[in-house]
């Protein structure tokens, strides 16, 4: 079992698993919601798997003081995370732009109170004038607060883009970030899936996962078309044209258009061999 997507940590399983791994105890586990955009670590103090955004959900396998076991609801990836949750809100708002501030005054002059990423899910209370007012929960470190956020930044739930590929271009010049999901730094596979959950098409979080579960095989040198998918051991890019790439890449440290025929030459020249799969969604 993949333990990036297996709910069980050595002590706590999630009773889907029980007769199928060895666990000191079976639970269904609490959905909570995240608030900021921590990331999922492979173990407490461990190493970034993933990264989670705010209003996502996550069902808490396991909580200690410091630090949560959770599997995440929007792609079932696991890991644990050390930042506070709180009990989900009805959510009604995505925040589309790739990150946007928010103000505990409807004024853009006042001091910050946070920020969100692209696909930050909030609950819209009210609204004035061009500012959308959001309901903040009460954390360990802060009460419950009203923050203003501007409404051109934000759309309806359920209201979907049409064209992963602009979805993406909307991170061009992100700095790239190993396991990031966010305006702030991305990786490759988030910024694949970033794009594809913004126009519903499902999609998971790693790009070994990504190549195996998306889109319909393509026979060598079959052309580019807009959305494709390009895998390489460890990396994914999508095809903007026939002959353009854009990708989050160690190379540029950014996100960045790149000609398809330069990035397969010059990842194969750097010791991470050829496209192993060249995949087209359906």
């Amino acid at each position: 079992m993949d333990r990036r997507l297996t709910p069980f940590n050595g002590r706590v399983a999630h009773v889907s698993l029980r007769g199928q791994v060895d666990a000191e105890e079976f639970v269904e586990g609490e959905i909570e919601q995240v608030i900021d955009a921590p990331f999922l670590h492979d173990k407490p103090q461990g190493k970034r798997d993933r990264q989670l955004l705010w209003g996502d959900q996550v069902r808490v396998l396991d909580a200690k003081p410091d630090w949560s076991f959770v599997q995440s609801l929007k792609d079932g990836y696991v890991g644990y995370m050390c930042y506070s949750l709180v009990p989900p809100q009805t959510l009604t708002h995505r925040v589309t732009q790739r990150s946007t501030w928010a103000y505990r005054e409807p004024d853009f002059k006042t001091p910050a109170a946070g920020v969100m990423h692209f696909e930050s899910k909030v609950c819209v209370t009210g609204a004035q004038g061009q500012w959308a007012e959001i309901s903040v929960p009460e954390t360990l470190v802060r009460p419950a607060q009203t923050w203003f956020v501007p409404a051109a930044h934000l759309a309806p739930i359920g209201q979907y883009s049409s064209d992963p590929v602009g979805v993406a271009e909307k991170f061009l010049g992100t700095p790239y970030v190993w396991a990031g999901n966010t305006g702030f730094g991305i990786d490759c596979s988030g910024l694949v899936q970033a794009a594809l959950l913004a126009c519903a098409i499902p999609c998971p979080g790693d790009s070994d996962m990504q190549e195996a579960e998306l889109g319909e095989t393509l026979p060598p040198n079959t052309p580019a078309q807009r959305g494709d998918l390009f895998f390489w051991r460890g990396h994914v890019a999508m095809a903007v044209d026939a002959d353009t790439l854009i990708h989050a890449n160690a190379f540029h440290m950014a996100v960045a258009y790149e000609p398809i025929n330069k990035a397969i030459a010059r990842i194969q020249a750097q010791g991470d061999g050829p496209v192993t799969r060249h995949a087209r969604l359906t």
